[in-house]
């Protein structure tokens, strides 16, 4: 690679993190709809779509609800729910781009998937069990089940490395 620069890095790595997020969104609707199915198929049931509707709003409808309220809205449930993936696009580009730009005067014999598994590590670690619970958007990670952090851990690893591989063959073209 050339010479750091700035720009390349950031646009590099805002390619990778809105790539990242939306292959871990991905990731998330598939595996849940696997264990749905898995569950239903265990309990001999047909699991409804309104069931899962009912578990209550995720940390991104939160914030994107506390965003509203500081311009004096109150959304609706669809409204949050829009929101919440606007908030989730945004934050999870935002710390692409910024990626992008550290991996930019970084070594570069860093191996990809080392780093790409070391960032996405360190989104979930401090965002999901760190800032997300301390801003009031989500329980302690402490209360919640060892099965719901491992598979949170797998999500945050699956934009980590979607992130760096994009971000990688980005700046490759830049």
């Amino acid at each position: 690679m050339s010479r750091p620069r700035f720009w390349k890095g950031m646009v590099a790595g805002l390619a990778g993190g809105l790539a990242g997020t939306i292959v871990m969104t991905g990731f998330q609707v598939g595996w849940q709809k696997t264990a749905d199915a898995l569950e239903s198929r265990a309990n001999g049931r047909i699991k409804s779509r309104s069931k899962s509707a009912d578990q209550g709003e995720d940390a991104t409808e939160k914030a994107a609800a506390k965003i509203a309220k500081l311009a004096d809205q109150k959304l609706t449930r669809t409204q949050k729910k829009k929101g919440g993936a606007a908030v989730h696009y945004a934050f999870g580009t935002a710390l692409g781009t910024a990626y992008g730009i550290a991996r930019e005067y970084s070594l570069e014999s860093v191996v990809p998937t080392l780093a790409g598994v070391s960032y996405g590590s360190a989104v979930f670690v401090g965002a999901h069990e760190f800032a997300v619970p301390a801003l009031g958007l989500a329980e302690s990670p402490k209360d919640a089940p060892l099965s719901e952090r491992a598979f949170e851990l797998g999500a945050h690893l699956v934009y980590g490395l979607t992130s760096e591989v994009v971000r990688k063959t980005v700046r490759g073209w830049l």
